[in-house]
């Protein structure tokens, strides 16, 4: 989702002790712990865990609607800090992207937490009855949680209400890249929770490592698909079960039957959104050749319908300099490789990481952003003859988290939904299907594995524990050794026969 490696060093930023009232223990600001004190922290949860091992409905909803309280109390502190962390981030954006998915799902989760908790019945096969089977969701434990620097908030948080839901206790390590977002998240964290409860560990790459090492009972990991396989090969070594949120080449497929100008203002916004700094951000678009020259037109005219000015404030900067140098390279391999560079407006201050979004042609598979999930305001433009030669391009691509069809052809959007694979796909829309509380969210194969979010995040931080359970009378003995008895016919002629 991000590309960051385990090289890169981070200056710490102190270390201070907090204390909230109506807590039983200290919260503390992880930033300055060493790796022995993080090792501490955990197994001070475990212990807190064993002791109480499954949280009621009623302390479950108590800490969701704590952590509800802790954000909307904190929101003015985080839009600024998310800016200062980027140089610059557009405040709406922090409020619709980041602040209000995650509200909006704790809302959903303590709406639709009965029902999730509720013990499932399940069928007894004849042999075995009378009886009763069910399943219980059981909370797994400490679920470790290592979010991005593009989304600090829901990044870092929404993955936390499905774990607190689910009735886990929960470490978070959040992006260095964010440190000034990580004050106001720890503040947060350490108003509606005891440090054993849930706490926030701030470091370096190194500590990373380390930490996707740690012998959670569950890890959540949102990054690169570069970086996330370290991780699921640090947690390998304690079994721990893994989620994995990654990214990749989200495709665009706008169809025949749609126009330029209907397809370009929806894609725009999700593409333009934070400065394409988004897993599911579209990476390229597919358009027929013959709607070229309009798609470019609309592309061009909706960007200065939404940003007149972008350096006005609407539009959020590249966050730091190592990501805009990347891009800029990134321009410059494709330029050089015999790409057509279309910037669809320009901007007067070059002083800032400020970057417009840049449109490309004539991309081929030696370029850069043809090989790798962009994350940033370039849009290559890939035309098709035939609509099997789009979905063929999409085919021979590692599966996205993503992929978005621009049609009003029902059995077009049937063909593409069969035919091809991604996380999660919108028809006419794009990334907006991350913000419905009802769905789950996860990547497939090289953009991740798992998934979290609505039901399906509370079952990932679940354990599903089958019991059966059986009365007095027993019917299984039956079936009991010595074998070859009358009973033991009857029973496979029932059970074995043929279906006429």
């Amino acid at each position: 989702m991000v590309t960051t490696t385990f090289f890169i060093v981070f200056v710490n930023h102190g270390c201070f002790m907090q204390f909230s009232e109506n807590q039983s223990t200290p919260h503390l600001s992880q930033a300055g712990l060493s790796f022995h004190d993080v090792t501490e922290l955990l197994a001070r949860q475990k212990k807190a865990f064993k002791a109480s091992p499954f949280a009621s409905e009623t302390l479950r909803k108590q800490q969701l609607q704590a952590l509800k309280q802790a954000v909307l109390k904190h929101q003015e502190k985080l839009v600024k800090a998310v800016s200062a962390d980027f140089g610059h981030r557009s405040a709406d954006e922090t409020l619709l992207a980041d602040i209000m998915p995650t509200i909006m799902s704790i809302d959903h989760a303590i709406k639709h937490l009965r029902e999730w908790m509720k013990t499932q019945k399940r069928e007894v096969s004849p042999l075995f009855q009378p009886a009763q089977n069910r399943i219980v969701m059981q909370p797994l434990g400490v679920v470790g949680i290592m979010s991005p620097w593009n989304y600090p908030i829901f990044l870092s948080l929404g993955p936390l209400v499905a774990a607190i839901a689910a009735g886990n206790r929960a470490l978070i390590k959040p992006s260095e890249f964010t440190p000034y977002t990580n004050r106001i998240l720890n503040e947060i964290v350490s108003e509606a929770f005891s440090s054993d409860e849930v706490a926030l560990v701030e470091g370096d790459a190194q500590m990373a490592a380390e930490f996707s090492g740690l012998p959670f009972d569950h890890l959540l990991f949102t990054g690169s698909t570069q970086v996330g396989k370290h991780v699921m090969k640090a947690a390998s070594q304690h079994l721990t079960p893994v989620t994995l949120e990654l990214g990749g080449k989200s495709p665009v497929l706008i169809a025949e039957d749609v126009s330029a100008d209907f397809a370009v203002e929806r894609i725009i916004y999700g593409k333009c959104l934070n400065a394409g700094q988004t897993c599911v951000a579209p990476d390229y678009v597919l358009c027929h050749e013959s709607q070229l020259e309009e798609v470019i037109s609309a592309f061009k005219r909706h960007f200065c319908e939404l940003y007149p000015k972008p350096d006005s404030g609407d539009y959020s900067w590249i966050i730091d300099d190592r990501q805009y140098q990347r891009l800029v390279s990134w321009l410059e391999d494709a330029k050089t490789k015999g790409a057509k560079v279309i910037p669809v407006a320009e901007h007067d201050n070059e002083n800032t990481r400020l970057m417009p979004l840049q449109l490309l042609l004539n991309t081929d598979d030696s370029m850069q952003v043809m090989q790798h999930e962009i994350f940033g305001p370039l849009l290559p433009i890939v035309t098709y003859q035939t609509i099997d030669q789009a979905i063929d391009i999409i085919g021979e691509q590692p599966r996205p988290l993503a992929l978005y069809l621009f049609s009003h052809n029902k059995e077009l959007q049937q063909r593409v939904l069969s035919q091809t694979h991604a996380g999660g796909v919108c028809l006419n829309d794009t990334v907006n299907h991350v913000a419905q509380e009802d769905l789950p969210f996860g990547g497939i194969g090289p953009s991740g594995m798992g998934k979290y979010h609505a039901k399906e995040g509370f079952m990932t931080f679940s354990a599903a524990k089958s019991v059966l359970k059986r009365g007095k009378f027993y019917s299984a003995k039956m079936a009991f050794p010595p074998y070859g008895k009358r009973i033991h016919q009857l029973i496979y002629r029932f059970l074995l026969k043929r279906q006429s």
